[in-house]
């Protein structure tokens, strides 16, 4: 998601998500822009990081408004999150900072974040620190914008459900019926579905009663690193599962082991390990009927999530 059309006077940007400020319903002071989950603020709004809808209300009027625009700052590894924009005080800008680099992590934060003569609603900043949460981090190459009293929320996300979970979450935890929430999240199929898509109707086979990958298993991971490295900066979890044969504490492990086995191929291929966690859940969750062969066959299996 861009910022492109975030107005210049007051906002942040992080590279996946946009915050901007600078309008509320009628008049506002300052706004925030993110880039890489986003959102607005209006005046003298900290930067946030999680995609919103715009609130409508009664905002404090004052000054005019201040647009906040962001650009993603280009990072092959880990992409960088610029906060830019104006604010009404130090202690805001330095509240909007910390709460982005607990977020993203302080390497990846690109301080652009001003201080000016601005006005804001009342306690503008607190509605704006209840936005920036980890739900932010589930949309892709979004923007999260704060103007006045209205938060938008755009960017991608794997599903509709996740994009449900976010634009209620945040007008959950705004809790202020003056504020709006525009959903311009969208389903996009750069994430979850592009995985899905290389693992559809495959399986990652493994040696009999064991974790060692078989050669059409290590064909199929291979087939699964360009997507990966598409998605750069992303985490993910690789889910092992098994059929009902056997004891269930024995299936666990052998789950749990065969994720780690896929977990270290991939790193062997130059995927970050950072990017990946592991998870074994036996035959808790079968997608198939057990009693046939080619049901169990179907059990036996590695899933991939999209965590971030």
């Amino acid at each position: 998601m861009r910022a492109t059309d975030v107005p210049h006077r007051c906002g942040a940007c992080i590279r996946r998500a946009a915050v901007r400020g600078g309008r509320a319903a009628i008049a506002a002071a300052c706004g925030l822009a993110f880039i890489v989950a986003g959102a607005q603020t209006p005046a003298a709004a900290p930067v946030g990081t999680a995609p919103a809808p715009y609130p409508a209300a009664a905002a404090a009027p004052r000054p005019q408004p201040v647009p906040a625009t962001a650009a993603p700052a280009p990072a092959p590894a880990a992409p960088k999150v610029v906060v830019s924009g104006t604010v009404p005080d130090e202690a805001t800008r330095i509240g909007i900072l910390s709460r982005v680099r607990e977020l993203y992590g302080a390497d990846r934060v690109v301080d652009q974040l001003g201080v000016g003569p601005l006005g804001a609603p009342p306690r503008w900043n607190e509605q704006v620190q209840k936005l920036l949460t980890a739900d932010l981090k589930r949309v892709s190459q979004g923007q999260l914008r704060i103007e006045g009293n209205v938060v938008e929320i755009a960017g991608a996300v794997d599903s509709t459900q996740t994009q449900a979970q976010i634009v209620r979450g945040l007008a959950t935890r705004l809790d202020n019926p003056t504020y709006t929430v525009r959903d311009a999240l969208r389903v996009g199929a750069g994430g979850q579905q592009a995985l899905d898509a290389v693992m559809a109707n495959r399986i990652v086979e493994f040696e009999t009663g064991n974790a060692t990958l078989t050669a059409e298993g290590q064909r199929l991971l291979d087939d699964l690193v360009p997507v990966l490295r598409t998605l750069q900066g992303r985490r993910f979890e690789i889910v092992g599962h098994t059929d009902s044969d056997g004891g269930r504490a024995q299936n666990l492990v052998l789950s749990a082991a065969r994720a780690d086995s896929v977990k270290a191929y991939l790193v062997q291929r130059g995927i970050p390990a950072a990017s990946l966690s592991t998870s074994g859940l036996g035959p808790d969750r079968p997608v198939a009927d057990n009693a046939t062969p080619q049901g169990r066959a179907r059990n036996r299996r590695i899933e991939f999530r999209v965590l971030a």
